[in-house]
């Protein structure tokens, strides 16, 4: 009587793991732009909470910021990347910045953030 095999074999878990091993490798090499990210946000709600009340300019904006992102120890972007505009009764200040992580070879990934924060005339977005 002949007895049929079953399961997976090494080949098969080879095309089986290959693409889970790419999307994990990916995601480790993602992981540092995405916490440098939350630091980033973390550091611009800080520094709107800390002027709260206090009298505001662009420059105790951008002051308040860079201590906040010297603490976290981000070195991009800095306060002097951050755009400081009039927004109604308060300021916007908005970061706009775009960071890669090669993957292998001439493959990176390419990744755009975007954060505003508005300081003395509203919350936050």
């Amino acid at each position: 009587m002949r007895t049929r095999q079953k399961g997976v074999t090494a080949i098969g878990w080879l095309f089986l793991l290959t693409p889970l091993a790419i999307v994990l490798y990916a995601g480790m090499r993602l992981a540092p732009i995405y916490l440098n990210y939350m630091k980033v946000a973390k550091a611009m709600d800080q520094a709107n909470s800390e002027l709260k009340g206090a009298s505001i300019e662009p420059g105790s904006i951008r002051n308040a910021i860079d201590k906040h992102l010297m603490i976290e120890v981000i070195d991009y972007p800095t306060g002097k990347d951050m755009k400081i505009t009039r927004d109604g009764t308060g300021w916007a200040v908005e970061t706009q910045y775009d960071d890669e992580a090669p993957l292998f070879g001439n493959v990176s990934l390419h990744v755009s953030f975007d954060k505003t924060v508005k300081v003395g005339g509203g919350g936050n977005e």
